[in-house]
């Protein structure tokens, strides 16, 4: 049975990792854990039945002791898997590069504690990365239970402008509809594909790019990283790519965490994407002139979601 001791830095960690030397792998996938609810169960099962999964390190942000039982279960089951919890809720950017440090991995899988890895999904993005030059990122196709590609997945350039326009479902209408940054509906492609920004839920990155692009900025608690470091890595000169063949469903959701407090945590890191990205006069106009409008339509939108009968 799997141990625990605390290092010097804080948090729990796998006994047996501290007391081996580190071992290169091929691949390892980075979980960050906060109050997820029942999903997380399924979510971690899937990851420890991927035989290319060699690491398996979970990041505990904060969970209930029912939630906790699961992970050590886990953990004292399968070796490969890497806990570590005593830090509190650093917010999940912090989290992820926190699980980077640590991660022994060529390639670094990032994935959501409510999205279930599909068979050949981890391969799948190998693969990609494998085929594509560096700096690269590369998202998976993220879909709902029902088989369909959920928004997100795969989106356009991200602005103040297609940004509103996509928030308040404008951008569905005629006039507006070359505005929409959420590319669900666009058939779905047979091979890899360049876009602007993917969906943070699932991608990978070798553990030499996420180093070198410096991580996810840690200045955004909760959304919109994912968004910043697509956009750095385009800027370094990058590509940003989806794989429809690497396939994983997300419930999305399912956090104990009240939506309005999330959607209050998007609002902010769009407005503070919008101003790091302005690099010209009417960048920087824009980011001001709409970050109060911005932030309304975020904390505002859970409101006007359509509840399940």
């Amino acid at each position: 049975m799997n141990t625990y001791v605390r290092p010097l830095n804080g948090g729990l960690i796998n006994r047996a990792r501290i007391l081996a030397a580190p071992v290169a792998v091929e691949v390892s996938v980075i979980m960050v854990v906060y109050h997820t609810g029942p999903a997380l169960e399924e979510s971690v099962a899937t990851v420890l039945a991927d035989p290319a999964v060699e690491e398996f390190i979970v990041i505990d942000n904060g969970s209930s002791p029912m939630e906790e039982a699961v992970l050590d279960a886990a953990a004292a089951r399968d070796e490969r898997m890497v806990l570590r919890r005593g830090h509190g809720n650093v917010g999940f950017a912090r989290a992820c590069n926190m699980g980077a440090e640590i991660a022994c991995g060529r390639v670094l899988v990032i994935l959501n504690p409510d999205a279930f890895l599909q068979p050949g999904c981890v391969e799948g993005l190998t693969a990609a990365l494998d085929a594509t030059p560096s700096p690269r990122i590369v998202g998976a196709r993220i879909m709902n239970t029902d088989g369909t590609e959920q928004r997100g997945a795969r989106r356009g350039e991200v602005t103040p402008v297609t940004t509103l326009l996509s928030l308040t479902r404008l951008a569905h209408l005629g006039l507006f509809r070359g505005f929409e940054i959420h590319h669900e509906h666009d058939p779905e492609p047979g091979q890899l594909l360049a876009v602007p920004t993917i969906s943070g839920a699932c991608f990978a990155m070798t553990h030499d790019d996420y180093s070198g692009m410096g991580g996810f900025d840690e200045g955004y608690f909760l959304h919109v990283e994912d968004v910043d470091l697509c956009w750095r890595v385009r800027q370094s000169g990058g590509r940003v790519m989806f794989n429809p063949a690497a396939r994983v469903i997300h419930l999305g959701s399912t956090s104990r965490t009240s939506p309005v407090k999330v959607e209050f945590f998007k609002g902010l890191g769009l407005v503070r994407y919008f101003r790091k990205r302005a690099d010209n006069k009417r960048r920087a106009f824009l980011a001001i002139a709409l970050a109060p409008l911005i932030m309304l339509v975020s904390v505002t939108r859970p409101m006007f979601r359509r509840r399940p009968h």
